[in-house]
């Protein structure tokens, strides 16, 4: 990804000077995939993916879907196609931490693999083609040792079944899965631990490329509906230091914390936004206040990851010289 006119990012600059001024309506998935199949194809890098995907969308739920599917190619390259939609498995019932996961993957005197288990609040899962399971092996020591294994859609023993649609972002349906003694090949297992490898640098991707996804929708609706400049440059800027977050190491502390300001700073610019939304009155400006929820999903870990992030600078020390 390089850097256009100006160092900023190519795709941001064309999002900036041709993102259209209205988009077509959809409601459902089967109408978003067509969309998304085309950014994709268009677009090679995740972050642009990100971008396009936002510029296109007419609502926040089909932002946010974009830059999952995004944040998920950035996290294994190479690994999902342009037509997949895919989903990572990961929440259960007692949550997501490496304690809460008991879903299980065995290894067979065959040489292949069974999971058994079950996840729930998977995104797209109804839709997906292809579901990233995690799942632990049992191993010496008290953390269990989590990887993650590639279940194609269809594959016997797999059952989705439909969540009921949450209060904000409803289009973006959720699917409860259940994996009973779902065999696969040796080589489903993604290579690496499956909590530091792929969980872990997942949510940092996810923050990144969905935060960008929305502020280009933000961007696009505060272009055609006449909005001040000074709001719209303010999300360009911050489009830009996400577009730097994107491009760094996931787990780098200074990433981490150029990340956290990013986000403060789309949190202010959500705010802005609300009374700009509130003088338009319409649809879609009503969606915007039933989707705002979604901004404060998870902020207690982001603010700890933050916290996480200055400690480890601090500790890295180092001294200024004149």
């Amino acid at each position: 990804m390089d850097a256009g006119p100006g160092g900023m990012n190519p795709a941001l600059a064309v999002c900036l000077g041709r993102a259209p001024a209205a988009v077509p309506a959809v409601e459902t998935v089967a109408q978003w995939l067509p969309q998304w199949r085309a950014v994709a194809a268009a677009h090679a890098a995740p972050f642009d993916r990100a971008l396009a995907g936002g510029c296109c969308a007419d609502r926040v739920g089909w932002a946010f879907a974009s830059g999952y599917q995004a944040a998920l190619r950035a996290l294994v390259p190479g690994l999902i196609g342009d037509e997949a939609i895919a989903a990572l498995c990961v929440t259960e019932e007692a949550g997501n931490r490496p304690r809460d996961i008991t879903t299980t993957i065995t290894r067979l005197a065959e040489g292949d693999i069974a999971i058994d288990g079950a996840k729930r609040w998977t995104t797209l899962g109804p839709g997906s083609t292809l579901l990233l399971v995690a799942g632990r092996i049992a191993g010496p020591g008290d953390r269990p040792q989590l990887r993650v294994a590639r279940v194609p859609s269809g594959t016997p023993g797999l059952a989705l079944t439909a969540m009921p649609p949450t209060r904000f972002v409803p289009e973006v349906p959720h699917a409860r899965v259940t994996l009973a003694s779902v065999r696969l090949g040796a080589d489903a297992l993604l290579p690496g631990d499956g909590y530091d490898g792929y969980v872990k640098p997942f949510r940092t991707l996810e923050d990144t490329l969905v935060t960008a996804a929305v502020l280009a929708y933000l961007l696009r609706e505060a272009r055609a509906r006449g909005w001040p400049a000074g709001f719209r440059e303010r999300i360009v800027a911050a489009l830009q230091a996400l577009a730097d977050v994107a491009q760094g190491a996931a787990g780098a502390p200074a990433n981490h914390v150029l990340l956290a300001g990013a986000l403060r700073w789309a949190l202010a610019l959500y705010a802005e936004a609300d009374a700009l939304w509130a003088a338009s009155g319409d649809e879609a400006a009503q969606r915007w206040q039933r989707d705002a929820a979604l901004f404060a999903v998870a902020a207690s870990a982001r603010e700890a990851r933050a916290v996480r992030a200055w400690e480890r600078l601090a500790a890295a020390g180092g001294e200024c010289h004149a």
